[in-house]
């Protein structure tokens, strides 16, 4: 018999836990049919709250349910990763246990892996619920992703997807500790169906995701698959270097001219603070790809595991 694994990240929610899983056995009943079993893969973050509590509890009612639990909170990318390292299924679906990754969805999406699919992807039509400001910064972000790198970054994509097995092995291939899945899974290719939905909000409990974690999250997309800002820093330096060689030739002209004194000091510590502050930002630029490089090299574990079930 073919097996489902069914990843859900968790980091403080455990008034989620048991609804996810009451919601989720309400759409799988296609799996007897196709004669597919079941196994719900809970990671807990290093959740401080009764999380575990909440799955250990769930486990005495359903043998499927299984529990791989951190020593402390690594993030979701660690968590993601965590959960495809230990699924032993057929096919692998990613799934946040907030739902807003409706299980209803999932019907439809194998029978797009019956058709051929490696991978069926969902992605959000709308932002509906979300901040303003946010909803213009991420479609910004995914708006500069496609133009600045070669990997496919769709706006709006959940990391609710399901995969075969083949997907995910290769996936698992890539052991960066720098992860960013969402390029990720663009970058290993395999066929990909998308699924559009409309946003769904979540259920119970407050998101995790704050405007500051999303910003530093996209800096570590850019960084991970576009080095176009390395490209923009040595532009940028180029030309003040143009520039300013330039200015230099127009100054000895005027003065052996016209005998013109050189002044204005205004001009010149706007030009200065200009300068300074290109190069500061391209220092910065240089500073993000280094210390994605330093804990590279660094081969520090992506996650340490406290207890497993």
């Amino acid at each position: 018999m073919a097996l489902l694994s069914v990843i859900v990240p968790c980091y403080n929610e455990e008034e989620n836990i048991i609804p996810f899983y009451e919601e989720l056995t309400k759409h799988i009943g296609f799996l007897e049919e196709r004669q597919i079993g079941l196994e719900v893969l809970y990671v807990d973050d290093g959740s401080r709250d009764g999380t575990v509590a909440k799955v250990k509890e769930l486990r005495q009612r359903d043998g499927r349910i299984r529990l791989v639990s951190f020593s402390r909170n690594f993030g979701k990318e660690a968590a993601m990763y965590a959960g495809l390292s230990h699924s032993r299924g057929d096919y692998v679906v990613l799934m946040d246990v907030d739902l807003q990754d409706p299980p209803s969805l999932l019907p439809e999406m194998f029978s797009y892996i019956g058709q051929g699919y490696d991978s069926v992807a969902t992605r959000r039509v709308s932002r509906k619920g979300e901040p303003p400001i946010r909803s213009f910064f991420a479609r910004r972000f995914y708006g500069l992703m496609k133009r600045i790198s070669k990997t496919e970054i769709m706006d709006g994509a959940r990391d609710y997807r399901l995969m075969t097995r083949q997907m995910v092995d290769a996936i698992l291939s890539m052991q960066e500790y720098n992860r960013f899945t969402k390029g990720i899974f663009g970058w290993v290719g395999f066929e990909t169906k998308w699924l559009e939905y409309e946003n769904i909000e979540r259920a119970r409990g407050e998101t995790k995701w704050n405007f500051w974690k999303l910003f530093l999250y996209s800096l570590d997309g850019i960084a991970a698959f576009s080095t176009a800002p390395l490209m923009l820093a040595s532009v940028a330096g180029v030309i003040f270097c143009i520039l300013a060689f330039l200015m230099i030739v127009f100054i000895i002209v005027r003065k052996l001219l016209f005998g013109d004194p050189v002044s204005g000091w205004p001009s010149l510590v706007c030009i200065i603070l200009m300068t300074s502050g290109v190069q500061f930002f391209c220092t910065g630029i240089l500073g993000q790809y280094l210390a994605k490089t330093y804990m590279e090299v660094k081969k520090r574990p992506i996650y340490l595991i406290k207890e497993e079930i």
